[in-house]
């Protein structure tokens, strides 16, 4: 009995011992997981801050609205008969009064710097609040309606587009990174200075060749007037409406990318256990697989997810180029007409998004890639 009792004594230190280390991992992990947490959104702090300050202008949009305020109640006392009656002491206060009123209505009586905290809590809180010049289609004012009604169609847009430039350039660039020195090769590599210019700029290329010349593709918009009736053809027209903007983002992007991409691949292509896995005899297939798109992964996986993202903002010059009705547009309109709640409200949510990405993306890289250690000082 002694001897197996004492038998049994280094089992349970092991046991003993692996428990103690899953529990300090475990609260290595969650110290790890808070502090990005923290930072990540101490991060959208500032960026949201930052945002209202500039969308406020510093508060001179402030000032732009007590403006306005006192020109509505001047042209509201000039076109009532009564109240011109009154005399010019009796008139004055009354203008003075209904302008008071109305500005502490909106708040514009407080300094500047508590408004912006005041914005900077209902923005971080999601109360994105009214519209001051905005309106969605169906007359709400509320941000939150008029962000979801244009939402859908930049997400079709530039989901589209991307999944189709994101897959396709690994595609060409895993291939070209086979044939790296070939007519194809050589063809990407001079065809990629050709991404300097941005999309919108093919974008009005393409409108002049295809809509106003050719007149085979409609100018812009996102579908024909009067709208089709029948689902199908309504799905056509968009289809035909999508064709003109998705190939000036592909064309505006797909050769630099593929070259990055190309060139990405070519050095873990020249590993040792890239040419050890050749020199077994693997198939190429599993080569790529195993050893040079397995390491990649992390970087492919943050590219795709930074994307996926950035589709929110959409892209405000070519949307208003090709009269998309999107995020991207509105942000524009929203800036032309100083509306600060719309323009805080997308940047807020982006902002949000993107935290919520790049906190996700740490956990990820943990999962694909051994070398990541969370939370600690070193790699294994």
């Amino acid at each position: 009995m002694a001897g197996g009792n004492i038998s049994n004594i280094p089992t349970l230190s092991m046991n003993v011992s692996e428990r103690q280390k899953r529990l300090e991992t475990l609260s290595r992990v969650a110290k790890y997981t808070l502090f990005r947490a923290i930072t990540l959104f101490l991060t959208v702090v500032v960026g949201v801050y930052l945002t209202i300050i500039i969308a406020n202008m510093g508060g001179h949009v402030d000032q732009i609205r007590l403006a306005q305020i006192e020109e509505s109640v001047g042209s509201r006392v000039n076109n009532d008969p009564k109240l011109q009656s009154l005399p010019v002491a009796e008139l004055r206060t009354y203008i003075d009064a209904q302008v008071k009123l109305q500005s502490e209505h909106l708040g514009l009586d407080r300094p500047f710097v508590l408004r912006s905290l005041s914005y900077l809590k209902d923005a971080l809180s999601l109360s994105l609040g009214r519209a001051e010049v905005l309106t969605s289609d169906s007359g709400s004012k509320q941000v939150r309606q008029i962000l979801l009604e244009r939402l859908p169609a930049t997400l079709l847009l530039f989901g589209f587009a991307d999944l189709v430039l994101f897959f396709l350039c690994i595609f060409v660039a895993l291939s070209l990174s086979r044939r790296y020195g070939s007519f194809l090769d050589k063809a990407v590599v001079a065809l990629a200075p050709t991404s300097a210019a941005p999309s919108w700029f093919y974008g009005i290329f393409f409108i002049l060749i295809f809509a106003a010349v050719g007149k085979i593709l409609p100018f812009g918009g996102m579908v024909a007037a009067p709208p089709p009736q029948n689902t199908f053809q309504y799905a056509l027209s968009i289809l035909q409406h999508m064709v003109l903007p998705v190939a000036s983002m592909l064309i505006g992007s797909v050769f630099i990318t593929i070259y990055s991409w190309r060139t990405f691949f070519l050095l873990y292509s020249s590993e040792d256990y890239v040419e050890m896995a050749k020199a077994k005899g693997l198939p190429s297939s599993a080569i790529e697989r195993r050893y040079i798109l397995r390491p990649t992964l992390p970087t492919i996986i943050t590219t795709f997810s930074l994307s996926v993202i950035s589709i929110w903002m959409g892209s405000i010059i070519l949307e208003v180029v090709f009269n998309w009705p999107g995020i991207g547009r509105l942000l524009y309109l929203a800036i032309n007409a100083f509306d600060t709640p719309v323009i805080v409200g997308s940047v807020v949510i982006y902002a949000y998004l993107l935290a919520l990405t790049v906190f996700l993306l740490d956990i990820f890289y943990a999962l694909v890639d051994p070398r990541v250690k969370i939370g600690g000082n070193q790699s294994t």
